[in-house]
């Protein structure tokens, strides 16, 4: 038998005392924290915590577990947010997502790359369930940001997509007929009574609750950071429900549907896209991190700008506030998190202790359409 020589001995102890002092695991794989003292997380809107795959688990869920297990950050945000984007129960986004107004889904995207410092976004694609994938492409294989369009389907087609006739299901087609009735009565006529009728339509719809309000507007925007810093998120959507054919929101606008600085954090949105873009707020949300405020500081700033631009009459309730809701999920580089909001709603989290459902940090009291 060969003798363990000094060296030796003392390099193994060392490392049975290592193995010894790491943390037992609160949910899968325990993170492997960097210098820093950084801890993965994956932040997201609530839907993120809602739809579910083959396995059972949720958008944040899949992208936390992969994140730990050494997948690249976009990788494992954009393989969650997939979950969210076939899930056909899921009005807001990808595949049976709410229609324009000519009955068509029309999809929105784009996703960052912290440590890459690149980006990619494509807008009213038509026949891809998955927008999220294509908006990546974009970033990988071309020198642009975002391309619109039958030119954004084109592109996908021709990097290997399948693009299919229509993204509607039968859900999603009845909703959109039921608008139909209640915008154009004298051509579309209800089917049980026979009669012609007229509503505030969509907004109406919401206070039926035939639609959620969170699917009205739709989206789900996701961020995460791994235990070595790197940032990265995504932002994927059907838009507004019954939009003009070609309106784009915020979702695939870099600096507004999503912003990320790999040295300072991350912040995405869902809500109304042209309240956000009037501001660019995912953009002011980092630049106010970046001048050291707390995630949930930064992102309430950001919802009193919107606030105080919200001047029309016809966007605000009957106590003069805005009559939409708008939502950030925001995360910095240190990992802290928050979710922030113009009306009390709910985001999704994943962390060590495995995926919740919280409450949003809210603006205003009340609900939008009081």
């Amino acid at each position: 038998m060969r003798r363990v020589t000094r060296r030796e001995f003392v390099e193994s102890a060392a490392a049975l005392g290592v193995a010894a002092a790491a943390p037992v695991p609160l949910f899968g794989q325990a993170p492997a924290m960097r210098g820093g003292g950084v801890k993965p997380v994956v932040v997201a809107a609530a839907n993120g915590n809602r739809s579910t795959d083959a396995k059972g688990q949720t958008c944040v869920a899949r992208a936390f577990q992969m994140i730990t297990s050494g997948s690249d950050v976009l990788d494992a945000l954009i393989a969650g947010v997939n979950i969210v984007e076939l899930d056909p129960e899921d009005t807001s986004v990808g595949y049976g997502g709410l229609p324009n107004a000519d009955g068509v889904v029309q999809l929105d995207s784009c996703c960052m790359h912290g440590p890459a410092r690149r980006a990619g976004g494509v807008a009213c694609l038509e026949g891809v369930r998955t927008p999220s994938l294509v908006a990546k492409a974009v970033m990988d294989l071309t020198d642009h940001h975002l391309l619109v369009g039958t030119g954004a389907q084109h592109f996908a087609r021709n990097v290997g997509f399948r693009i299919e006739d229509d993204l509607n299901t039968d859900k999603s087609r009845a909703l959109w007929l039921e608008w139909k009735r209640r915008t154009d009565p004298d051509h579309y006529l209800d089917p049980k009574t026979r009669t012609q009728a007229w509503y505030d339509a969509g907004l109406q719809m919401v206070r039926e609750g035939l639609i959620e309000p969170d699917h009205y507007w739709g989206t789900i925007n996701c961020d995460g950071i791994s235990a070595k810093g790197e940032i990265c998120g995504v932002t994927t959507t059907s838009g507004l429900a019954w939009k003009i054919p070609g309106r784009v929101g915020d979702s695939p606008i870099l600096g507004a549907g999503l912003y990320v600085d790999g040295a300072v954090g991350a912040a995405g949105s869902t809500g109304r896209g042209e309240a956000n873009l009037y501001g660019l707020c995912s953009f002011v949300i980092v630049e106010n991190m970046r001048r050291g405020m707390a995630p949930k500081d930064a992102g309430l700033d950001a919802l009193r700008r919107v606030q105080a631009n919200t001047i029309e009459k016809r966007l605000r309730n009957s106590r003069g506030e805005p009559n939409f809701g708008l939502n950030f999920y925001i995360l910095d580089a240190k990992g802290a998190y928050a979710g922030v909001s113009m009306y009390a709603s709910k985001y999704a989290v994943c962390t060590e202790n495995g995926p919740q459902t919280l409450d949003t940090e809210p603006l205003l009291h009340g609900t939008m359409l009081d």
